[in-house]
């Protein structure tokens, strides 16, 4: 990738497309909150927002195959034939688990989701020929899903292919968007360049929660950070469209600064940090999180505090 790109130009008044993966909360024993996880697909729909479950934000990667299988019956019951994404995953260490993959893209697909491809050792560690030509035949399986880019800071088996294999994919009818989670606004210019040559329709959806303004230049969002705050990102959403560019900039600069807070190293610990910011927003009861997932220090909760203030009177201005 040049470090010398062309211009990028900005979309304004564009409808942005926001998805937001779902937290899944628990109860202080660490089972699932199910009337919380539901309230909260609710809170995200009543935002504007495409529900996104079984994403690395509801702890999908580590999560019992029944437990993802009742996130999804849940998920499609609350939506009631709106759209949703749900993650398909396969676990083990081993070589591609293509069955596997069938199975999650048929479950998704019959639970009326929309399913987008999470990475596993065995698709990251193909040759770039045969990745591509695994998500062919994946798209066998469905009518459309979504690919996904996820850097190793969020999933040791993350992968961010290369500006060709991204070109490839978008070859593939089926395959209607791709979540790019590089943390870097250079790579995912450059696939917004592509994308515009080569497939204006196909939907290019930041990951970046640490530049949350890659929707002005035409990247939509499936983002762990909007979990924390739905409201706030459709309120943000709806400025853009309207030109409201005074408003759109106030609540940007908030969540970008809450991104680039809860995003910090480990990445994972995000996940902590979501359930402290719904915790104090009273809308979880718990901010416990899975054992698997890192945590964050008590003192997060002060900065958090502090933001939520800020953020709450900035949507009331």
């Amino acid at each position: 990738m040049s470090g010398s790109l062309a211009p990028v130009p900005v979309r304004a008044g564009r409808r942005i497309t926001g998805m937001a993966a779902v937290l899944l909360p628990l109860t202080p024993g660490g089972e699932p909150d199910w009337p919380g996880f539901e309230a909260h697909v609710t809170r995200t729909l009543e935002a504007g927002l495409v529900p996104a479950v079984n994403m690395d934000t509801g702890f999908g990667p580590v999560l019992a195959p029944s437990v993802r299988t009742e996130v999804l019956a849940r998920t499609r019951r609350v939506c009631a034939g709106r759209v949703f994404v749900a993650g398909v995953h396969v676990d083990g260490s081993g070589p591609l688990d293509a069955d596997g993959y069938r199975r999650g893209l048929a479950e998704v697909a019959a639970a009326g989701g929309l399913p987008i491809v999470f990475p596993s050792v065995g698709l990251s560690a193909l040759a770039d020929d045969d990745y591509v030509d695994a998500h062919r035949r994946f798209a066998d399986e469905v009518d459309a899903l979504l690919a996904f880019e996820l850097g190793p800071e969020f999933h040791p088996a993350g992968r961010i292919p290369s500006a060709a294999v991204f070109e490839a994919i978008l070859e593939i009818p089926q395959v209607i968007g791709c979540k790019h989670s590089s943390l870097q606004r250079g790579a995912e210019w450059e696939r917004l360049r592509i994308r515009d040559a080569r497939r204006p329709d196909f939907r290019l959806l930041t990951g970046n929660d640490r530049a949350i303004d890659m929707v002005i230049y035409g990247s939509d969002y499936l983002l762990g950070l909007a979990t924390f705050a739905p409201d706030a990102f459709g309120a943000r959403d709806a400025a853009w469209a309207e030109g409201d560019l005074v408003r759109f900039w106030a609540l940007n600069d908030l969540l970008a600064y809450l991104g680039q807070f809860a995003f910090r190293a480990p990445v994972p610990a995000y996940r902590h940090d979501a359930a402290m910011f719904l915790a104090l927003r009273h809308q979880i009861a718990c901010d416990r999180t899975h054992p698997d997932s890192p945590t964050r220090p008590d003192s997060d909760r002060e900065v958090l505090a502090e933001l939520l203030a800020r953020l709450e009177a900035t949507l009331r201005g």
